[in-house]
């Protein structure tokens, strides 16, 4: 398994090896003791999540706060989605910033976004399913998150605008500067 660090401290971009032949492919998506000793961490998953979505269906940006901030390994197992994660970690020197991934089905990259990051995707393809491990449970009370087009941070999230589909909770979000003060 390769690993690329982002931009952004401790966000990481895994490519599996994949094997393949004429009969199909296989490969690793997920070995615990691998992806800590590479990626320097000693993350514990432990919960599974999966979502399936059509083009333009934007979800995002979300965390969970507090003791039950998440830290999360996501991928693509049907189609392809730009995926993003958002810096929201106090005194960090990328604070605000963002990473955008392609995560696909064909290529198989997976993009680790350790505690402290905002989290979104929007589907580019006709649909996609989307898995995600995390390193602490679901916790609703925890929730925050920001607008998906807050200016301050402005993700390109490669559709056009007429395009994307938000939930009513996505649309009425507040602003990075609301939620973070900055």
């Amino acid at each position: 398994m390769k690993v690329t660090e982002t931009k952004l401290a401790g966000c990481f971009i895994l490519e599996p090896a994949v094997f393949g032949d004429s009969r199909g492919y296989f490969f690793e998506s997920f070995n615990e003791a691998t992806f800590n000793n590479l990626t320097g961490t000693e993350t514990k998953f432990v919960q599974d999540n999966q979502s399936y979505s059509t083009r333009g269906v934007l979800r995002g940006l979300h965390a969970q706060g507090g003791e039950h901030a998440q830290a999360k390994l996501v991928r693509v197992l049907e189609g392809e989605v730009i995926d993003v994660a958002v810096d929201v970690r106090p005194g960090s020197p990328t604070y605000g910033q963002y990473v955008a991934v392609k995560l696909s089905a064909e290529n198989k990259l997976q993009l680790f976004i350790p505690r402290g990051f905002l989290h979104g995707f929007a589907v580019l393809s006709e649909t996609a399913t989307f898995f995600y491990k995390c390193d602490n449970f679901y916790n609703k009370e925890s929730e925050c998150g920001i607008h998906p087009f807050d200016a301050d941070v402005a993700v390109d999230w490669e559709l056009p605008l007429e395009e994307i589909q938000l939930s009513d909770k996505d649309k009425q979000a507040p602003s990075f500067k609301e939620v973070f003060g900055q």
